[in-house]
């Protein structure tokens, strides 16, 4: 057995749709132990794949589920909210200044100083010496100008970027359902 998944602490399941795609890659569609034994019993869920673990009661004992898929599927949003992680994740963790994958922060094109909203136009990933450095300033008088163009990503170009970035830990049952290409370099 996985030292891992001893513990039902440690036994998540991936959800995917009832089309067999995860809800989510960035952040993985996972849900805690609780989660998924209520759906099984509230029949939402068809069960895919199992750990070797169990979770028992008196009078009841259930494999705990690795992978469960929707009975109903749910449609994807096509735009993605805007929130820093996702900013981050559209500009692939990287400066849009200087390229640095460290320290980041969000910059504003336009200075909110100067009239700039936080919207997916205007905001890029920078570090924070980058940030700095261009202060209140306009890109072309300081001479910062990113290396690509603001502009509000598609969910599904937010999850092509988030397979660049797979997590720390995949269990061997969901393998057949993730798609990150883990020979590029971020």
């Amino acid at each position: 057995m996985n030292a891992h998944a001893a513990t039902p602490e440690n036994c998540p399941a991936l959800v995917l749709n009832a089309d067999f795609r995860p809800l989510s890659y960035y952040p993985l569609s996972l849900w805690s132990w609780q989660d998924t034994v209520k759906a099984v019993f509230l029949d939402r869920v068809n069960i895919v794949s199992e750990y070797d673990s169990y979770v028992r009661s008196v009078n009841f004992e259930m494999r705990l589920p690795s992978v469960v898929s929707l009975k109903t599927y749910v449609k994807p949003a096509l735009y993605p909210a805007f929130t820093r992680f996702n900013v981050f994740l559209r500009d692939r963790f990287s400066c849009q200044y200087c390229g640095d994958r460290n320290d980041l922060t969000f910059d504003h094109l336009i200075p909110r100083s100067r009239g700039g909203l936080t919207r997916w136009d205007n905001v890029v990933t920078a570090c924070a010496p980058c940030n700095l450095a261009k202060g209140g300033e306009m890109p072309n008088v300081c001479g910062m100008i990113p290396m690509q163009e603001p502009y509000r990503p598609t969910v599904f170009e937010l999850h092509r970027n988030g397979r660049l970035f797979p997590p720390n830990y995949l269990h061997e049952s969901w393998l057949d359902y993730l798609y990150w290409d883990t020979e590029l370099e971020p």
